[in-house]
């Protein structure tokens, strides 16, 4: 059986690719390490993103692994312009996977890229992998193997949250695994 721990990124200081850990996240960053050391964990795959790449450092260094970056594995952009109504049209997007806005990925288009990352995984050897990423395509992703998984459930997830895929033949199950406590 393969799990892949999908990881959304500690608090930071906005949305910009090389925005920081506020200080909680940094101090979020290792209680998620010291919460996924014990996962046997055989690799890391992280966005590019400073938000993700730092909140996984101190497992990455804890566990003496190489953080991998994968592009796809970047935030969706909704838009390429500033929306103010951009929640609502986020939530549209849920129920209409093949919308998108101008300069912008629809959900099917960003989910397929997340998806391609988790299936290359699953063809490799490896048991344990956390994937590092950002909260709309983690549910998107989350949304592809459980249709019920949606706007709600985006809106509900922490920063850091954690999600455990567990595979067997390629056909998940799912479970929220971090506690924010």
């Amino acid at each position: 059986m393969n799990n892949i721990y999908l990881v959304r990124h500690c608090k930071a200081d906005g949305q910009a690719a090389d925005v920081p850990l506020t200080e909680l996240g940094v101090q979020q960053a290792n209680q998620l390490a010291q919460f996924l050391a014990s996962k046997q964990i055989d690799s890391i795959i992280s966005s590019p993103y400073t938000r993700a790449y730092q909140s996984i450092k101190p497992l990455a260094d804890q566990l003496l692994l190489e953080v991998a970056f994968d592009d796809r594995l970047v935030e969706r952009v909704l838009s390429d312009k500033n929306q103010p109504n951009w929640l609502e049209m986020l939530r549209r997007t849920y129920d209409d996977v093949d919308l998108f806005y101008e300069g912008g990925e629809s959900s099917k288009e960003a989910m397929r890229r997340g998806v391609d990352v988790i299936m290359e995984v699953l063809e490799q050897p490896l048991k344990n992998t956390v994937i590092v990423s950002h909260g709309n395509l983690i549910s998107l992703l989350l949304m592809h193997f459980d249709e019920r998984f949606g706007f709600a459930e985006w809106q509900a997830m922490s920063n850091p949250d954690v999600y455990q895929l567990s595979f067997h033949h390629h056909r998940p199950s799912i479970q929220r695994i971090w506690n924010e406590d």
